[in-house]
């Protein structure tokens, strides 16, 4: 991904520094899209790599949050470890430990962890 980005970046400003005719021409005639690919390729340089990304994420988020359910383990945006208690519409009912509930905006939620990641995660006792 790194090199593509490097690549579209080289691409477009050598598109944008290349010799034009568009200078030389009197000012009533000339291209006017000569002057504006410039500003087309930036704004599809910038669509392609920065905003379409981001959709995508917040889309696969909001999915993430839609899906929700009791007993599911989830981190929070500020670090918190808890299993889902409840589901209400924007709220999460959320054990933090034994006894303590809380309740939390559901877009604070950044991840559910899966078994699997739980168990990748626990560190190893030491053997004395």
């Amino acid at each position: 991904m790194k090199k593509l980005f490097v690549l579209a970046a080289f691409l477009l400003v050598s598109a944008s520094l290349m010799p034009s005719n568009v200078y030389a021409q009197d000012a009533a005639g000339g291209s006017m899209f000569g002057g504006f690919m410039p500003l087309i390729l930036i704004f599809v340089f910038f669509y392609l790599f920065l905003l379409r990304p981001q959709q995508k994420k917040a889309k696969e988020h909001q999915q993430l949050l839609n899906a929700l359910k009791r007993d599911d383990r989830i981190v929070t945006a500020g670090g918190i470890y808890g299993t889902v208690v409840g589901v209400k519409e924007n709220i999460v009912e959320v054990k933090i430990a034994n006894g303590v509930n809380v309740q939390i905006a559901k877009p604070s939620i950044s991840a559910v962890i899966s078994k699997d990641e739980e168990e990748a995660a626990k560190v190893p006792e030491i053997v004395k």
